[in-house]
């Protein structure tokens, strides 16, 4: 296929290579005050490149936390409005001592380019930016019209991503959205991102005495505080791995054949998968292990603490103790229901003389799912199958992308994760990288997707 577009793009493809270098020199890590002026360079640096492009409406959108950069190219009526979705603020880029080279000065080696945020998602939303500068280059317009927005506070949660949307919410009226995060499941098979678990999020302390006590006065004879933590925590699944907690998944919606089917066509190496991170395999009977990273809901307890932790010994029957958990949920639950659930379980299980509380860490966030018959799916599905040859398999995320919840509950639209990254790639780590080759993948991929989707009415995406 002889397309102007992906020649002009890819013909560009160094000095876009050279604008996400500088890109990843910007340390714009969000979850750290420092990083301030870090975060405010990088919002200009796209505030410039959205202009230069020819948006309209080019302006920061501020929810009381860290804004989003918007812009906008409306040429195109009749035809369906897309927001194109990206994130600009990265992790933290700790441990440093365990970096090859730092992680905000990018390095490319064996085809790949390290750099904290070249993964996820820098580079994605790279080629998502390039590919509207350059239908507006060569062809004085989009096939559809398009709405940029690239958001701030993904890696802290998005906390104030709610307050934006409800602000904005004329300016963001959209049919669909097209994210440049989420990534690709495989590098050898298609993939189409459906959907992504939701989650939530709860602390909880117990208290047995008014203070530490000494073990050689009270052990033996008192509740000791980190035991009964212990106890509580061990009671949340039974010995085989599944979650004990009564209706937990009362609510999940029953796996479909045909996530059962492209799930079990998903090349997937369990054994390494273990291995790769010293692990082994411990989770609810009944299920291969994609199905309970991606299709099935879990719970997990991310902390517990209490007690002396210190240099030697201090004799003591520790008074309090402190975890935090956090749960994944599948389609058709409700966060603060699931959450609820296992409020439930811990008052049941705490015993008398036990003081129980709560502390709420967190809003929840449902999960999100496409339908296969969408018009997102559907372009995707196209456009991958023209691309590779091979018929495009189905996947779900096991993480969770907030925005797509958050979009489809207060905008009512759906989103199609559509970026170009990949699961070997160690985001969040030290050393994480983006590959060269991807950045063509990508620059051919989107033009085709924005072209075909151009083929629905708007009021295909809202059915």
């Amino acid at each position: 296929m002889n397309d102007p577009v992906i020649a002009h793009l890819l013909s560009r493809h160094d000095d876009i290579l050279d604008w996400l270098t500088h890109f990843l020199t910007i340390p714009s890590v969000g979850a750290d005050p420092a990083y301030g002026a870090d975060m405010q360079r990088a919002r200009e640096l796209l505030l410039g490149r959205l202009t230069d492009i020819g948006l309209d409406q080019v302006q920061l959108l501020d929810g009381g936390g860290q804004p989003a950069v918007y812009g906008e190219w409306m040429g195109a009526p009749g035809k369906p409005t897309l927001i194109i979705y990206g994130h600009y603020d990265v992790q933290p880029a700790d441990p440093l001592d365990q970096w090859i080279s730092p992680p905000f000065e990018p390095a490319i080696r064996d085809g790949c380019l390290f750099a904290r945020g070249s993964s996820d998602v820098k580079g994605s939303t790279t080629i998502a930016l390039e590919t509207v500068a350059a239908f507006l280059a060569v062809e004085d317009g989009c096939p559809v019209n398009i709405k940029v927005f690239l958001e701030g506070e993904e890696e802290t949660g998005s906390p104030s991503l709610r307050a934006i949307v409800d602000k904005y919410r004329t300016l963001l009226e959209a049919d669909a959205v097209l994210s440049a995060d989420g990534g690709r499941a495989s590098r050898t098979v298609p993939t189409i991102n459906t959907g992504a678990r939701g989650n939530n999020k709860l602390g909880f302390s117990v208290r047995t005495a008014a203070m530490d006590l000494h073990s050689g006065r009270y052990g033996g004879a008192v509740r000791n505080a980190l035991q009964e933590m212990a106890a509580l925590v061990a009671s949340l699944h039974d010995r085989d791995g599944r979650v004990a907690v009564q209706d937990f998944d009362i609510d999940a919606t029953p796996l479909t054949e045909r996530q059962i089917t492209d799930t079990a066509a998903f090349p997937f190496d369990a054994e390494a998968f273990f291995s790769d991170v010293g692990a082994s395999a411990h989770g609810e009977p009944g299920y291969t292990t994609r199905e309970q990273l991606t299709l099935r809901p879990a719970l997990d307890v991310n902390g517990m603490w209490g007690g002396y932790s210190g240099a030697g010994s201090k004799t003591i029957v520790p008074s309090e103790a402190h975890a935090k958990l956090s749960v994944r949920i599948v389609p058709g639950q409700d966060p603060a229901r699931v959450i609820e659930a296992v409020r439930a379980h811990l008052r049941a299980h705490c015993p008398p003389g036990v003081t129980l509380s709560f502390q709420n860490i967190g809003g929840g966030s449902p999960a999100s799912t496409l339908a296969a018959d969408h018009p997102l799916v559907l372009g995707a599905e196209k456009v991958l199958q023209a691309e590779t040859g091979q018929r495009p398999i189905h996947v779900r995320l096991g993480a969770t992308v907030p925005i797509t919840a958050i979009f489809k509950e207060m905008l009512g639209i759906d989103t199609l994760m559509f970026g170009f990254n990949l699961p070997d790639e160690p985001v969040h780590a030290p050393n994480e990288f983006f590959r060269i080759e991807s950045i063509a993948k990508g620059l051919r991929a989107w033009p085709l997707l924005l072209r075909e989707l151009a083929t629905f009415e708007p009021n295909a995406f809202h059915v």
